[in-house]
């Protein structure tokens, strides 16, 4: 419309518009598939999912007390029956509510990360067997337990963007009996592999785009670093404070002051007296530092002496403040 206005109002000469016009490549788009993810959004799940990763490589490493790396490798944005299909036959599919948002997501976990966890909780050295098989009701049990750890590490990797409470729905081995959404419904994939001891395997993480809508504006980068950023100011200042109150501070009575010449000071012998600019009856200052911060007089506590605090130094001054 702004060309043609430009070339109707002679802005704009035809042999200019046609020198200017670049090639460019067109893009497939599928209308019935549409991508509700921006790029962004889809970079800030990479990074959110990064520090998942290394969480649950952490955790798991100290869990099983062996090695175990969890690396993220893609985000994407499909179909949940793409999704669907692409899953293996047996697998364990964690299905999870996120409180206080709507809806529910997925972890699912192959058999080549669940066997060697398995072995390992029970005793083993991470054997993985052949061929995988259906998972018993007490392996099923264990494994609900493990991932209820892992989700743990989820909800601290979101942290920095919304706070949520993931809680497991139900586990399931069959992927065509998990018919939470529609099938047309986009979700977000988050896959990483994982190697348990020697054995290597796969995690997807499902983000159905439904559970995140009401916070998906947040997937950016800059609002994600800011929230990292108030995060660090805190946890700054609360170090701050406690380092400040670890610092030495040297406190001390003064019980009065006076000028002497350099002669007189010489002079001086056990049993003089010297006249303070003070009268008995005034309070004497109570010092911080070389500062006069406290007021008092003086007296004793049992067999040690103490000064009765009366006010503060300066009145004048911290009233001005």
């Amino acid at each position: 419309d702004l060309l043609l206005k430009a070339l109707a109002t002679g802005e704009m000469r035809a042999e200019e518009a046609m020198g200017r016009q670049e090639r460019q490549e067109a893009k497939p788009y599928d209308f019935r598939r549409p991508n509700k993810f921006s790029k962004e959004q889809l970079n800030t799940l990479f990074m959110i999912h990064d520090n998942f990763g290394r969480r649950v490589s952490n955790f798991l490493s100290g869990y099983l007390r062996t090695s175990v790396q969890v690396k993220i490798v893609s985000v994407d944005q499909v179909t949940y029956e793409d999704f669907l299909v692409s899953i293996p036959m047996p697998t364990l599919i964690t299905v999870f509510s996120l409180a206080p948002l709507k809806g529910t997501a997925i972890l699912e976990t192959s058999p080549a990360f669940v066997f060697p966890i398995l072995d390992l909780l029970l005793g083993g050295s991470g054997y993985m067997p052949q061929r995988a098989r259906e998972l018993t009701d007490i392996e099923m049990g264990v494994l609900r337990r493990v991932n209820a750890r892992i989700l743990e590490q989820l909800r601290y990797a979101w942290g920095d963007l919304v706070g949520f409470e993931p809680r497991i729905e139900f586990l399931e081995t069959n992927p065509q009996f998990n018919q939470i959404l529609s099938p047309n419904e986009t979700v977000g994939v988050i896959t990483f592999t994982t190697q348990v001891g020697e054995v290597q395997g796969l995690i997807n993480l499902c983000w159905p785009f439904i559970s995140l809508e009401s916070v998906v504006g947040r997937l950016t980068a800059r609002y994600w670093f800011a929230a990292q950023e108030a995060e660090d100011a805190e946890a700054s200042r609360e170090t701050l404070e406690r380092l400040m109150e670890e610092v030495p501070l040297e406190l001390a009575v003064r019980v009065g002051q006076t000028r002497i010449s350099l002669r007189e000071f010489l002079e001086l012998e056990p049993g003089d007296v010297i006249p303070l600019e003070r009268s008995v009856y005034e309070d004497l200052e109570f010092m911080v530092g070389d500062r006069p911060y406290l007021l008092g007089q003086p007296g004793a506590v049992g067999k040690k002496l103490g000064l009765l605090l009366t006010g503060w130094a300066g009145q004048e001054e911290r009233a001005s403040e």
